[in-house]
């Protein structure tokens, strides 16, 4: 059995998951050399990424007007600031020619109304840039994750083998389209409106002063070669991190989406030391990231610091021997200052742009990616029915993956209209290859395969893959409700059609008992069924198809005695008048089939009928019975003709029965009291053993519950490690903070010496350039410092969250799990998504939020230095602005929570259609899953553009609000100076403080988005963090014993599920097993077998009575330890993409020697198929 299904299982690669590859041993074996093959191959990955322009290469006409109109508004709002250099020159010479007071409060006074007008048309402009911008931004976003969804379903299956994983798959989708949107969202806006500012400023600086513009553009080429090699460098530190953090959502996909085998073997801490290793790659990146920003931008304003000490020297020149006015110079600095200024607050815009192009790479590459064999591709014939006759004439195959492996060398197989054939066989002899050959999974390499005479290449996929019915050995169930489920294999099906294909499954008899019906939800990858149940949901699935040709690949392998029964009887029912080819490992289940196929190696050895094939005792047929027979313990069989596989069976099982039921249990009761009352047969009603599905929970329809919110005080506490790093990045950011309102005492000192004698002028115009380099040479050494220490705090921070989250998950219980919510895919995007963005509070921002806290406190002191009066005035505006800013970040709060939240339902659709690509592709879902996916977006895009229009509002007030500051500040400051209660340097000094301070605000609201997704993220990720599992694996605590007979016993236990309080799994069951002896559990399907295992192996507790071990309660034993005292073979048994000497070794915590791997391989009947693999068990 375990051979088999690891051997013949290849219909259902990825079909629970990444995890639960059942594809031949040798595709097992070869995943890591996949993985590494593919991993070569995505070498340069890491410093590709696409040009810029490439990002739009999805939008449509809507998002065409959107981007022209917020360009529009961006380019407005961008030349404000260098038509304010064009006023402010007015007024410094208004301030400094020497007017009579009357004349200067005259002049000023039309200026400030000038400003006012430039205020309204910068708060218009400015609410068109953002909201816009942000708009299109989530449009286009959201329309890349559909079309890489989509892309990705349209792959055919050997990518799936080779190329990607589930988790990287749903990363990406959670994660880099995050980067995607961050680039082509509102920064752009923020970029377009830069750039105007620079060109807008340096058109000005031209026009109105020639000479002294061309001197300061000395520095220009400077600029642009920093500021290009720290965008390359950026790009490829962020590639490194995305590429680390891909991996680490593989492992935790395959590790939740494997949850009971991780907790069964205590693969805990192997999990999260996993997942701790890329975590550590991903963050010595993002700290070489930060680095090279901070360098990049303290080069930045140095050169702008240094290219001002040059403006000023040769400004006071242009005085002297020009005949420039000391309005005209300024205006010219201002302008350049403007404009070089926009270029340095470009450096966050151009590390998104960076980021985005790195993540869009691979993204992108996959979306152009055309597949051989193409779902979409609507060429080729379309017939109006087919008779069914399949023939695979001379046909060469081996995996694409695995191509020096050749799994069929000239098989031929030809199979009628209308038959049955059986294919039968040793473990990887090619079996299960087949079925994936007839439904075009694979094409050969050589050779054809027919369908009525027609190769199959020649048909429209779809259309014959509609004609195709398939039932694996591991039948895959998407999140979604029974009824859902069934509707996978018709379009638009009716109700009552979805009832007939439950009824002909045999499966409306559970179904109906359950409390929601055909409405209950079967939990991630089917959890909530039992595996009879699912193989019946997946049987009605293939009934509503109504296919003409049926592929039962190990349809009932994974059953026990009476699930087998009952599936069997539906797939007897549905077999007739059609062309079924049946892959079987027990050999029961073919017996009736027309033709018996027996391949070997790659050969059709033998074929005939049943009785056919036993005639001959030697025959291949013969001897595999035989092999069952010892395998089953049965008696040597002397007449081979005579066996019947039924009497195998039947005789087999009483055995069993009789050597397993025990004598007695301690407490006094029969044996068979004791498993009357475990089948669940005199307690009145069958429920499934594992039905755990909320009976409220229609997923979609459920309110969202968003998470108490978390106080900064509690994440700064988790970086308390990082404090002493925390304390000299918030020294390097407040000294860097402090720079731009020490410039703004420097520029009101520089004019006003503009304004003095000729003598004056060239000694104080020498003086203040040499402040202005040592400005310069301070912004080189703070800024990187700042975001050097800062990046090691936020990086650390996100790191430790990451992994605390993921240990606290792993330490879950199991029936956590079995909330939707808690899906692999959900917990996959919370982990990739929101610790990321979790650093919108640590790094990045928190290091602004300090330079602009510094700058504002230090220009709110030289404010009230120069003219308290006039300060006074002012701050007391400001607050308009920081009542605008935090409204503002309060409605964004609560929107981007609901956004993050519903995207995580969307994630999961995603998580699940890839986990089961083989289901999708079979039943041509792709459209169905498609429209799930984009009907779970529709709540988050409209959130997303609701939030665009809210910031856009506040955006517009802000700048609105910013310009009537400064006409204030001018009109109050002529009154001033009329009175005599400041002079004009005053003025200025507290015009170029409160510019700083306000722009610092202004700079603090533009983190809103950040800052409010970063909250929702935190509260989402400390509601793991901070929930107390109920069965904690990591818990020390209880006792272990010093010898383990292995007497269980459950004492008159009751039993619910979580989920499922109003179903009674066990009323008062009591069950005693000996040491040493074999007890099977059998009875109907859903009667509370497998949740026997369950409750023994600790992934539930019982509600009431007890189950001890030895005579010790379970409950008081240490849990890690009780569960290394068992051993676990599922249903369903799970492999993780890994090698199989890693899969092996894992039941001994990774640490298993080579002897033991060996030992325990040729105990499990696995040693001989392995040494066949090219690769062995290191691949």
């Amino acid at each position: 059995m375990a051979d088999e299904n690891g051997l013949n299982g290849d219909t259902n690669t990825h079909e629970v998951s990444t995890s639960k590859s059942q594809e031949e041993p040798e595709k097992i074996s070869s995943v890591n050399g996949e993985n590494q093959g593919s991993e070569s191959s995505k070498g340069d990955e890491k410093t590709n990424s696409v040009p810029l322009y490439k990002l739009f290469a999805f939008a449509d006409s809507r998002d065409t007007v959107l981007m022209i109109v917020g360009t529009i508004g961006a380019v407005g709002n961008g030349l404000c600031m260098p038509l304010m250099t064009i006023l402010f020159g007015d007024l410094i010479n208004a301030f400094g020619q020497n007017q009579s007071d009357d004349r200067v409060v005259d002049v000023v006074s039309k200026v400030a109304l000038r400003f006012v007008y430039l205020a309204a048309g910068a708060g218009v402009a400015a609410f068109l840039q953002v909201s816009c911008w942000m708009v299109t931004g989530e449009r286009q976003a959201a329309r890349i994750r559909g079309l890489y969804l989509k892309t990705i379903l349209r792959q055919d299956v050997a990518f799936f083998d080779v190329e990607t994983s589930t988790g990287e798959v749903v990363g990406r989708m959670s994660g880099d389209t995050v980067l995607i949107q961050d680039a082509m969202g509102e920064k752009v806006g923020k970029f377009i409106q830069l750039v105007s500012t620079f060109l807008g400023g340096f058109v000005i600086a031209f026009i109105r002063g020639w000479l002294l513009t061309l001197v300061m553009l000395s520095a220009i080429p400077l600029l642009v070669i920093s500021g290009g090699t720290m965008a390359m460098i950026i790009s490829k530190m962020a590639s490194r991190g995305q590429s680390a953090y891909a991996k680490a959502a593989t492992v935790v996909e395959q590790t939740i989406g494997s949850i009971r085998t991780v907790a069964s073997f205590t693969g805990e801490k192997q999990a999260v030391s996993n997942y701790n290793k890329f975590l550590v790659t991903a963050y010595k990146s993002g700290v070489n990231e930060g680095t090279a920003a901070g360098l990049g931008l303290g080069v930045l304003m140095m050169i702008i610091f240094c290219s001002y000490a040059l403006a000023v020297w040769f400004g006071g020149r242009m005085i002297l021997e020009r005949g420039y006015s000391g309005g005209q110079v300024i205006n010219v600095i201002m302008a350049v200052l403007t404009g070089s200024m926009s270029l340095g607050q470009a450096s966050p815009c151009m590390s998104a742009f960076a980021a985005g192009q790195a993540a869009a790479f691979k993204m992108f590459e996959t979306i152009k990616r055309k597949p051989e064999i193409d779902p979409y591709d609507m060429r080729g014939k379309a017939l109006e029915d087919i008779r069914g006759d399949i023939e695979l004439k001379d046909v060469y195959f081996s995996y694409p993956a695995r191509q020096e492996e050749q799994i069929f060398s000239g098989f031929s197989l030809l199979i009628s209209s209308g038959t049955t054939v059986a294919l039968v066989g040793q473990s990887g002899s090619g079996k299960s290859t087949v079925i994936s050959l007839i439904e075009r999974f694979y094409d050969p390499q050589a050779g054809e395969v027919l369908i009525d005479g027609i190769n199959l290449k020649e048909f429209q996929l779809r259309w014959i893959r509609g004609k195709i019915g398939l039932v694996s050995q591991e039948p895959v169930l998407f999140t979604s409700s029974i009824r859902d489920n069934i509707a996978y294999g018709k379009e638009d099906s009716t109700i009552e059609e979805i009832r007939a294909a439950a009824e002909l499954a045999n499966a409306s008899k559970f179904i109906d008992k359950l409390p929601q019906g055909l409405d209950t939800m079967v939990g991630e990858h089917g959890t909530q069924l039992s595996g009879g149940q699912k193989q019946r949901v997946a049987i009605a699935r293939a009934i509503l198809k109504d296919p003409r040709i049926l592929l039962l690949d190990e349809a009932t392998s994974a059953l026990d005695a009476e699930s087998e029964r009952v599936v069997q009887e539906a797939l007897d029912r549905i077999m007739g008048n059609r062309t079924t080819v049946v892959v079987a490992h027990r050999l029961s289940t073919v017996r009736n089939a027309d033709t018996i196929a027996v391949i070997h190696r790659g050969k059709m050895v033998e074929k005939g009928s049943h009785s056919e094939l036993l005639k001959d005792p030697e025959g291949a047929y013969s001897q595999l019975i035989r092999l069952q027979e010892i395998s089953r313990g049965s008696e040597k069989v002397t007449d081979v003709s005579d066996i019947t596989l039924e009497s195998f069976r039947q005789s087999s099982l009483k055995r069993s029965l009789k050597r397993s039921i025990s004598r007695g249990s301690s407490m006094g009761n029969s044996g068979h009291h004791s498993f009357s009352v475990s089948f669940g047969l005199p307690i009145g009603m069958n429920v499934n053993d594992s039905t755990m599905v909320d009976t409220e929970d229609h997923h979609s329809e459920r309110p969202l519950k968003q998470p108490p919110e978390v106080s900064i005080r509690r994440l700064a506490y988790l970086n308390k490690p990082e404090l002493p790093v925390i304390v000299l990045g918030t020294i390097a950011a407040a000294a860097n903070g402090v720079i731009l309102p020490t410039y703004g005492i420097l520029i009101s000192r520089v004019i006003n010496t503009f304004f003095k004698p000729p003598d004056q002028l060239r000694d104080d115009s020498r003086f203040w350039s040499l402040i202005f380099m040592t400005l310069g040479l301070a912004s080189l050494l703070t800024s990187p410092a700042r975001t050097y220490f800062f990046s090691i705090a936020g990086c650390k921070l996100i790191q430790r969250i990451r992994s605390m989250c993921f240990e606290k998950v792993v330490r879950m219980e199991v029936g956590w799990f079995d909330e939707p919510d808690n899906s692999s895919g959900s917990i996959g995007a919370r982990l990739s998504a929101d610790a990321a963005t979790i650093r919108g509070l640590v790094g990045d921002a928190l290091s602004q939020m300090v330079s602009n806290l510094a700058s504002a406190i230090a220009g709110l002191v030289i404010a009230f230095v120069a003219s308290w009066q006039l300060a006074f005035i002012i701050v007391g505006l400001i607050p308009l602005i920081g009542v605008n800013g935090y409204v503002q970040v309060r409605f964004m709060r609560g929107f981007s929570a609901d956004a993050k939240m519903m995207y995580e339902e969307a994630s999961q659709v995603a998580n699940d259609a890839v986990g089961s690509i083989r289901t999708v592709a079979s039943f041509c879902a792709e459209e169905k899953v498609m429209q799930l996916y984009r009907k779970k977006c529709e709540g988050p895009l409209r959130t997303g553009i609701r939030q665009g229009l809210i910031s856009g509002a506040g955006f517009g007030i802000s700048f609105f609000l910013l310009f009537n500051v400064y006409a204030t500040t001018f009109y109050v400051g002529s009154q001033l100076v009329e009175h005599g209660d400041a002079t004009f340097t005053d003025v200025f000094q507290v015009f170029f403080a409160l510019t700083m301070a306000t722009v610092g605000i202004s700079q603090s609201s533009s983190l809103a988005p950040d800052t409010s997704k970063a909250k929702s993220a935190a509260a989402s990720i400390f509601a793991i963090i901070d929930r107390e599992s109920k069965i904690d694996p990591s818990d020390e605590s209880g006792t272990t014993l010093e010898n383990v007979k292995g007497d269980i016993e459950l004492r008159h236990v009751s039993f619910k599920y979580p989920l499922r309080p109003d179903i009674q799994i066990f009323r008062d069951l009591s069950l005693s097993i000996h040491a040493g002896k074999t007890v099977a559990l059998v009875g109907e399907s859903g009667s509370g077998k497998s949740t026997v295992i369950s409750l023994l192996q600790r992934f539930y507790d019982p509600d009431s009575g007890l189950i001890t071990l030895d005579g010790v309660e379970i409950k008081t034993l240490q849990l890690k330890w009780l569960r290394q005292q068992m051993g676990l073979v599922s249903q369903e048994p799970v492999l993780f993409n890994d090698t199989i000497r890693a899969n092996i070794a894992y039941g001994k915590g990774g640490n298993a020697t080579e002897a033991e791997i060996l030992a325990a391989s040729e105990l499990a009947n696995a040693h001989k198929f392995i040494s066949s693999l090219q690769k062995v068990r290191h691949n």
